[in-house]
């Protein structure tokens, strides 16, 4: 039976990596963080920011750590980077990250019965897609061998400054002259159409069958980059479509303040660790 999760728990933790996944020209890899106790403790996949372009596993790094050490298995993995791996790659690989983990995480003394997923930022709109789209044959096209009945289905879903609208994101970009974001934006979306198809909002506006499983978006009230306006929306939406969807602004914080240590940073730490809580709780419950 998994640990009960409270999140004022505190545990030593061991870090380590191992390889994820073969992509065509380099080797993923994922960052483990175990607590160190009875266990099995509950799992959260960490899929990283970078506007698609850029980052990896270590992007996380505070927060991961902070996580973990209230009793949660996190793993942090590598995502493919356009140009060479335009959408739907990443996806592809979180997806198969989800199935991976959910097939490891008992090694690592961790139960994946109510396996999550944390993002940020570009990392936070393929959270949404898998959440939204996990059993979509476009995500699920790399086979876990050992474990092909495995799916990729999420128990809940923390992000950070997600870019739930990528095409109203590449807009504000174009009004801010911000010419490199909006690069990066046309190199991941090539056939540029995609970003209608690969979009979390208007996935939403056009009533696809969608699966909603409990959200948490984090945003900054300062933020430029991703507007708060474009994740009130978005949060409204999903409600609409008979999700459950916290969002919680941070006055004064721009896109990547979890970058900083500081107050608001320690309150996005807690407010993930108190939202995994409620939906563990939850599912206990209905259990």
């Amino acid at each position: 039976m998994t640990t009960a999760y409270n999140p004022a728990n505190r545990y030593e933790i061991e870090v380590r990596e191992t390889e994820f996944r073969r992509a065509e020209k380099r080797a993923l890899m994922a960052r483990i963080y175990q607590p160190q106790g009875a266990g099995p403790f509950p799992v959260l996949l960490d899929l990283h920011g970078g506007a698609w372009n850029n980052k990896d596993r270590t992007a996380n790094v505070p927060m991961d750590e902070a996580v973990a050490k209230s009793g949660i298995l996190v793993v942090a993995v590598d995502l493919t980077l356009a140009p060479g791996a335009p959408y739907p790659a990443s996806v592809q690989d979180a997806n198969y990250g989800v199935r991976w983990l959910k097939s490891k995480a008992r090694e690592w003394n961790g139960d994946p019965t109510h396996l999550g997923v944390l993002g940020s930022s570009s990392g936070g709109h393929i959270a949404q897609l898998l959440a939204m789209r996990p059993r979509d044959a476009r995500y699920s096209a790399i086979p876990l061998p050992g474990a092909p009945s495995v799916d990729a289905t999420l128990a809940y879903v923390a992000t950070r400054s997600p870019i739930s609208d990528p095409y109203a994101r590449f807009q504000q970009a174009e009004k801010m002259k911000r010419d490199e974001m909006m690069q990066k934006s046309k190199t991941y979306f090539n056939p540029w159409e995609l970003v209608h198809e690969g979009n979390p909002q208007q996935i939403l506006d056009r009533r696809e069958p969608v699966s909603l499983p409990p959200m948490l978006i984090m945003q900054g009230g300062a933020d430029d980059n991703v507007l708060p306006a474009l994740q009130e929306k978005f949060a409204a939406t999903y409600r609409a479509a008979g999700g459950e969807c916290q969002l919680e602004i941070f006055d004064g914080c721009e896109h990547e303040w979890v970058a900083h240590p500081g107050p608001q940073t320690d309150r996005a730490h807690e407010m993930v660790k108190s939202f995994i809580a409620r939906q563990l709780r939850a599912l206990r419950r209905a259990a």
